[in-house]
């Protein structure tokens, strides 16, 4: 029994030295989720939305009569009257006016070749004329419009056809003033 005592005594004497030498295994942390700052982005200075106003006092002259709110109108030979399917384009056109208060225009009168050049500029003011008391009609006042006249010096089109004279025949309208 004694030798049961000493190997007993051994083993605790073995077991309590091994485990106070135990040496302690060092583990790494869990690592941590990684928390980004997240910065919301500066606001933005938002752009001024322009108005139609604005936007349309930024374009040139050149501009705003290549955009053709203006249209032209044509006349019968040797006639100054306007013609009734012309009286749309000149409602549009006074509609145009009367929301861009600040313009003013030039109505050109113009003619075909045939005629003597001091007829067609009387034809050509007489047709600029008719067209400016219209557009005066439809409530345009007439300090907004002046008339010129280029008779037959000024030919949209080329050529002695039918076609090519009734082109030839208008009243063109160009802005002069925004």
């Amino acid at each position: 029994m004694k030798k049961l005592l000493t190997v007993c005594v051994l083993c605790l004497a073995m077991l309590t030295f091994f485990n106070g030498c135990k040496k302690e295994v060092q583990t790494e942390p869990e690592p941590q989720p990684v928390v980004e700052k997240v910065e919301e982005p500066a606001p933005q200075p938002e752009k001024p939305q322009l108005t139609e106003e604005e936007i349309f006092m930024q374009k040139t002259l050149d501009q705003i009569n290549r955009e053709g709110h203006m249209k032209m109108i044509h006349f019968d030979f040797d006639k100054y009257f306007i013609r009734e399917d012309m009286k749309p384009i000149l409602q549009k056109n006074s509609d145009w006016l009367l929301n861009h208060k600040s313009v003013e225009i030039v109505v050109e009168g113009h003619c075909d070749e045939r005629g003597t050049v001091e007829y067609n500029m009387a034809l050509g003011e007489k047709r600029a004329e008719a067209a400016m008391k219209y557009l005066e009609s439809l409530g345009v006042p007439a300090e907004r419009m002046r008339i010129i006249s280029y008779g037959k010096n000024r030919p949209l089109v080329k050529g002695v056809d039918e076609d090519s004279h009734f082109m030839n025949r208008r009243c063109e309208f160009k802005v002069v003033k925004k």
